[in-house]
């Protein structure tokens, strides 16, 4: 499975969620999701949501993640 499942979505506040599933994602291999947090197409690793990708969630934690960073301040 390396195509597996990628989608973006796009907050109001300049972010951008990564989505993933697939043989190389943290628990891709089970099923689950790996998130990153976006901005200008880069991952970033200085929010208040994480400090890294954020793997092996199930529906439930890639929603709450996507609501985290749909209420981070608009970056400067």
């Amino acid at each position: 499975m390396v195509g597996g499942y990628r989608k973006v979505v796009n907050c109001d506040n300049g972010y951008d969620v990564s989505i993933v599933s697939n043989s190389f994602s943290y628990g891709g291999d089970k099923g689950l999701f790996e998130v990153a947090v976006l901005y200008n197409g880069e991952i970033v690793y200085d929010t208040l949501v994480t400090d890294d990708v954020i793997g092996y969630l199930d529906f439930q934690g890639v929603a709450d993640a996507i609501k985290q960073v749909e209420n981070l301040p608009r970056r400067k």
